[in-house]
């Protein structure tokens, strides 16, 4: 999305907001998004950043040629294994460059942008067209219980009018969703790419003919080198722990952005400022934390500027944080390892209706 897109989206000029601990609270309507997008102006924070993103893209293509490299030199099999873990790695890279050009944030060509998320697609095998549509529908309504995406999993519920609504074997799984969180996201890398191809099937793309036949040529070429480079069972599991561990890694990094944040529905009066901040969790930055969410452990500044290139998203943390404190919008930011605890604790609260025979 161009500037321009997200001034569209952002809009939303009412002003009721919420605590964290989902307690309704009336607030007067605020400006502090116009405050904030001021200061990001004048601090030329929305500015492409050519040369971080040759940096970055330049990098990962080094780390996918080493991996095929090992992959095509290396006979030791315990080395192919820890080579498919750290395929897993460059893939969750590569998926963060195609959530980049997915939000225009590489190029001031649209075009551009396409053409790198179409590349991407077929290297990652992540679809283009499924995930736009996905995405911008979350950012849109982010933590809406009716209308984000991302908060409607068969397998989780993300509050108890939810929890309650589940079925057969759905909701034997809701009801121990804490416990099972993390080896469910092992899964979670085919789930993206079925659901890639669900889409390819019952919508109509952009590219009707090119999507298609880039995410069968991603598995056609993939499936191609394991079983030229590899033997028998080694195959399957240089693709068990490819895929799993890539699926681990995605959801993991993408959990923490909203998972047991406030969820709003239709009732929820809020300003866009609010909104953004009060569905959305940091993770504090530190090197690893930032090369390893892709820029995301600023889910608040990227919320509200989804254009913004992920190197500015810090110096922007600055001004959002003045702007809350001085509107009294709760912001949350807490650690790794903190902010899983609070979405387990939160799954297992909000589970907690099918354990109790009360409700």
């Amino acid at each position: 999305m161009g500037e321009d897109r997200e001034s569209n989206l952002l809009v939303m000029d009412t002003g009721i907001t919420t605590e964290r601990s989902h307690e309704k609270v009336n607030r007067q309507q605020i400006n502090g998004y116009t405050e904030v997008r001021e200061l990001v102006k004048q601090g030329r924070l929305m500015d492409k950043q050519p040369i971080y993103y040759a940096h970055k893209i330049a990098t990962t293509a080094i780390l996918l040629a080493i991996s095929i490299s090992v992959l095509a030199l290396v006979e030791n099999m315990w080395v192919q294994y820890a080579n498919a873990a750290f395929l897993a790695l460059v893939f969750a890279q590569i998926g963060f460059i195609g959530h980049d050009s997915g939000h225009r944030q590489i190029f001031h060509s649209a075009r551009n942008n396409e053409i790198l998320s179409l590349i991407i697609s077929f290297l990652a095998a992540l679809e283009r067209s499924w995930w736009l549509d996905k995405h911008n529908r979350h950012h849109n309504n982010p933590n809406h219980v009716l209308l984000d995406p991302d908060a409607d999993f068969p397998v989780l519920a993300f509050t108890k009018e939810q929890a309650l609504k589940k079925k057969g074997i759905f909701r034997f799984v809701v009801m121990h969703q804490a416990f099972l969180f993390f080896p469910m996201l092992l899964l979670e890398g085919l789930g993206l790419r079925l659901a890639g191809f669900q889409y390819l099937v019952m919508n109509r793309v952009k590219f009707q003919v090119l999507e298609p036949v880039l995410m069968v040529g991603h598995f056609v070429l993939y499936f191609s080198m394991l079983f030229y480079f590899l033997d028998g069972w080694q195959v399957l599991y240089f693709f068990i722990i490819h895929q799993a561990l890539f699926g681990l890694i995605m959801g993991s990094v993408f959990a923490p952005n909203h998972k047991g944040m406030l969820m709003v529905d239709d009732d929820d009066d809020m300003d866009f400022l609010c909104r953004q901040v009060l569905t959305s969790r940091n993770v504090k930055p530190t090197w690893f934390s930032t090369f390893w969410y892709g820029g995301l452990n600023f889910q608040i500044e990227h919320h509200l500027f989804p254009s913004m290139s992920r190197n500015k998203l810090k110096e922007t943390q600055v001004i959002v944080r003045s702007i809350c404190e001085k509107y009294s919008i709760p912001y949350h930011e807490t650690g790794i390892t903190a902010s899983y605890v609070e979405i387990l604790k939160y799954l297992h609260e909000e589970s907690a209706p099918l354990r109790d025979n009360t409700y």
